[in-house]
């Protein structure tokens, strides 16, 4: 019956003085609870589905997270399935932590419990798994302190495990034998992955604080249970016996149940558990004294209206009977937040519908701190962006000041500071309140040479390119917008040429595709075409100098294409989904990795060789060394290899039990050979490694503070900063580690020179006709050359439309081209602007770019034209 306790591991030093941060995101992911302390202003803790939790800074504003010590072997812990903070001894806070109650997490749940809000903790391990990112995650919370006797606990359990409960402060737990209903909804019990078929269990618990005194424990508690028909239980004798509530309402799961300081229990139900879906439900209220239950639906289960169940439910514990609950989940138009300043009786809506599609607003909406909160969306009336919300199944009013609310979406918390006004016919402000809770999950990461210092791939919102790393980007990817992006590459000697993968929607936007390139390090893209048959990302590579790419997406096997995309050829010699990489210095050898086998291509990736090589992991990640053709290093499974001969013959590490990814940086100072990064398993010690001399000897720069949970996804150095490494986590963002007094970069732009790269740049004068043309050759190869031109409008008013026009001396043809839309007859050349580069606004610069082949001389044009009129 009670669980033994462990005690956590005692914090390592911090190894070779290093510091870690984040690089700054600002959310990216679903913030399933936010949890006030009851008695301490201030005192704010939030709780994440695969990103640990975190404590408000109220001087800072700005989030500070408390799981990092969690590590490679107890990830799941990093899957907060609820949180309590103490409302006797603010200093303490519980953490019910485990991220899937399937195979999927190897390990069992467990109560982690600081008396030091936080910054160290002790574990006590349970007898079953919890569900942080399981369904049903934004019900609750499922533990709770009682705010009598704070040494009593109780923990709701999912997969019938039933009501648990704690007396002495959370060291040991056992079962509460007496409790009816370990519930019974699954969101399907027929899954065969044993995610969706989990039973949902014992959701919430809620004390009646008025029936205990000081030290004395609470007689009267409240359980919601996952069970549509007997959802709501009570005890009223600390927890002895327990009664199913009479009268309660049926048909809906309980996701929250409020007590207000008037005894009266408010419940927001909805069909399912969500947190993604839910299409009716209803507000019910409960005279506790009375026992009488009143259905308070701002829009009732009966009514046509009703597309949604609720969740998200507050109330505001300074002003009796105002209490505010979220849709679950209107995802069209935008999440309704509704109030009522009655107990329920009559509510108003954060936003009305007037004449369609047009809507009117009790609130604006400042994002300016986390731009990209926009995601690159322009929808059409009466959607907008950015949205209201999503997913709030948490929406929090501080119970100390009725104009602070705070409440969770599927990329953020947003807040205001005042709510009242909404009741005074005013307008609320609404902002992003999430600096530093950083929650991405990262799929891929690169540093290229020049440009930013990083581009991020991410799951969810796609990825940045990062300017600064300590300041939130303004845009996601867009042209087009991936959901997830799952692959990234640059080429070596022409690092602003970069391509993407990733996976989104098809059915939705069915001319947008799965394949995009920049030219200009990543600050804009546009698609290629896909090979047929293709469901997902993969992985891409791009030529060392630009003129191809590789790709291995998901469901069509490994394809090349030379130029961005126009056409993909299928590969041959090489196993369908492996993961592909190019040769950092030869532009037409690639790299295949799948299942033990290591394959090269010397043709540009038209056909692969399986290398000889045996004994090597049956999945892993590589990457090849940039300057040095045919320098390999292969990391996964019992070891780390490295292979001097483009992958013919492969030498194991003698140091490395195990690795999960390598990454590359600037060498130390005297050293030729790049920085190693590996994150690994050396000397019996797991963490990240750096070498300085190509791997003989490794050293450990993270501690056991700084551990991140799973981070095996995404590892690079800084080529242009020694010492600097970028870690991709799951849940935590991308971490930036670097040596104790190290700078954070910003852009720089340099011109790299090589044997097969070249730059000329022609800027004509500017005109008193009002425009400026400026025409690169950013990248040339045998038989071909990459261009663009940059049209400025040097008038005092904007030009609406317009077509630039320009001739060829040399024989040379346009193969595509982006940003406008070309027509070439012969030697001449007409570009015609794209939908959304129309106006270019006085002042302003637009740009297009285009492959063409050329033969010889390939001379620059010497005239352009804007609209007819000579620009030089």
């Amino acid at each position: 019956m009670v669980v033994a306790h462990v005690a956590g591991p005692a914090p390592a030093e911090a190894q070779a003085g290093y510091t870690w941060s984040n690089v700054e995101i600002a959310g990216g992911g679903f913030v399933p609870g936010i949890v006030f302390n009851q008695t301490e202003r201030n005192l704010v803790y939030a709780r994440t589905d695969i990103g640990g939790a975190y404590r408000w800074n109220q001087s800072t504003n700005r989030w500070i997270p408390l799981l990092d010590h969690v590590g490679a072997t107890d990830w799941g812990l990093n899957g907060v399935a609820s949180l309590a903070t103490d409302p006797v001894d603010p200093n303490r806070v519980y953490v019910a932590a485990g991220m899937y109650t399937n195979t999927w997490d190897p390990n069992n749940g467990a109560i982690l419990r600081s008396s030091d809000r936080g910054s160290t903790w002790q574990k006590t391990a349970l007898p079953f798994k919890l569900g942080g990112n399981m369904p049903g995650r934004g019900m609750g919370e499922r533990l709770a302190i009682d705010p009598n006797r704070n040494s009593v606990l109780y923990l709701g359990a999912p997969s019938g495990n039933g009501l648990w409960r704690s007396t002495d402060s959370g060291v040991t737990w056992g079962k509460v034998t007496a409790f009816p209903n370990a519930g019974n909804y699954a969101q399907d019990p027929n899954d065969p992955n044993g995610y969706l078929n989990d039973n949902q269990g014992v959701l919430w618990v809620t004390f009646d604080p008025r029936t205990g005194t000081a030290g004395q424990t609470t007689k009267t508690i409240y359980v919601g249970v996952a069970d549509k028909q007997n959802n709501v239980y009570r005890s009223t004798d600390g927890g002895t016996t327990w009664t199913r509530v009479a009268g309660q309402p049926t048909g809906f799961l309980p996701h929250k149940g409020v007590l207000d300081g008037a005894g009266q229990l408010f419940l927001a139900t909805s069909d399912t558990g969500g947190p993604y879906d839910g299409a009716k439900g209803d507000v019910w209220r409960l005279n506790t004294a009375t026992g009488a239950w009143t259905q308070v639906s701002p829009i009732p289960s009966s009514s046509t209206d009703d597309f949604f169940g609720y969740s998200g439910l507050t109330v505001d514990r300074s002003r009796p009977g105002t209490l505010m609950v979220a849709t679950q989940v209107a995802w069209w138009p935008d999440v309704i937040f509704f109030r009522s300043t009655d107990s329920g009786a009559t509510w108003t809506r954060i936003w009305d519908w007037t004449n369609y599609p047009e809507r009117s607003t009790r609130y604006t909406q400042d994002i300016s701190a986390v731009p990209w909160l926009s995601l690159g969306m322009n929808p059409q009336p009466p959607e907008v962006t950015p949205k209201l919300g999503w997913m709030t199944e948490s929406m929090e009013i501080d119970p100390f000041d009725s104009n602070r609310m705070m409440y969770g979406t599927g990329a953020t918390i947003y807040g205001t500071r005042n709510l009242t006004t909404w009741d005074t016919g005013g307008k609320i402000t609404i902002t992003p309140m999430v600096a530093g809770l950083e929650e991405t999950a990262v799929l891929d990461l690169i540093s290229p040479p020049s440009g930013a210092p990083l581009i991020s791939a991410l799951g969810d919102i796609g990825g940045f390119r990062h300017d600064r790393l300590d300041a939130v980007p303004a845009k996601v990817f867009t042209q087009p917008t991936f959901t997830s992006t799952t692959g990234l590459d640059y080429a070596e000697l022409t690092p602003a040429t970069m391509v993407r993968v990733g996976q989104f929607d098809k059915s939705s936007r069915p001319n947008d595709n799965r394949v995009a390139f920049s030219t200009d390090g990543g600050s804009n893209w546009f698609q290629g075409a896909e090979p047929g048959g293709v469901t997902g990302g993969g992985t891409v590579a791009a030529a060392a100098d630009g003129s191809r790419f590789v790709w291995s997406p998901v469901g069509a096997g490994v394809h090349y294409s030379v130029g961005f995309g126009n056409s993909w050829q299928a590969s041959s010699g090489i196993q369908a989904g492996a993961v592909v990489e190019s040769d950092r210095v030869n532009p037409r050898k690639f790299y295949g990795f799948a299942a033990n086998r290591f394959y090269v291509s010397v043709d540009g990736g038209a056909t692969f060789t399986a290398s000889a090589a045996t004994g090597l992991p049956a999945s892993g990640h590589f990457k090849a060394v940039a300057g040095r053709e045919g320098d390999v290093w292969l990391a996964g499974g019992a070891g780390l290899w490295r292979s001097t001969d483009s992958g013919a013959t492969f030498t194991k590490s003698t140091s490395v039990t195990e690795s999960s990814n390598i990454g590359f940086g600037k060498a130390a100072t005297g050293k030729t050979y790049p920085a190693l990064y590996a994150i690994a398993l050396i000397g019996g010690v797991r963490g990240v490694f750096r070498s300085d001399d190509t791997g003989a000897t490794w050293t450990r720069i993270n501690d056991d503070k700084h551990q991140y949970g799973n981070i095996g996804d995404a590892i690079t150095g800084d080529p242009r900063v020694y010492g600097r490494v970028y870690l991709g986590t799951n849940g935590r963002g991308v971490i930036l580690g670097q040596t104790s007094g190290g700078t954070t970069p910003t852009s720089t732009t340099t011109t790299t020179t090589t044997t097969t790269t070249t730059t000329t740049t022609t800027t004509t004068p500017q005109p008193s006709t009002g425009c400026s043309v400026k025409y690169t050759v950013t990248g040339e190869w045998q038989g071909g050359f990459q261009g663009k031109v940059e049209i400025t409008n040097t008038s005092t008013t904007p030009i609406d439309g317009w077509t630039a026009k320009w001739s060829f001396a040399n024989g040379q043809v346009i193969s595509s081209l982006w940003g406008g839309v070309v027509t070439q007859s012969g030697a001449a050349v007409s570009v015609a602007n794209a939908s959304y580069n129309r106006t270019i606004a006085a002042g302003a610069t637009t740009e297009v770019g285009f492959t063409a082949s050329s033969t010889g001389t390939n001379a620059r044009p010497t005239a352009f034209t804007v609209n007819d009129k000579a620009c030089a």
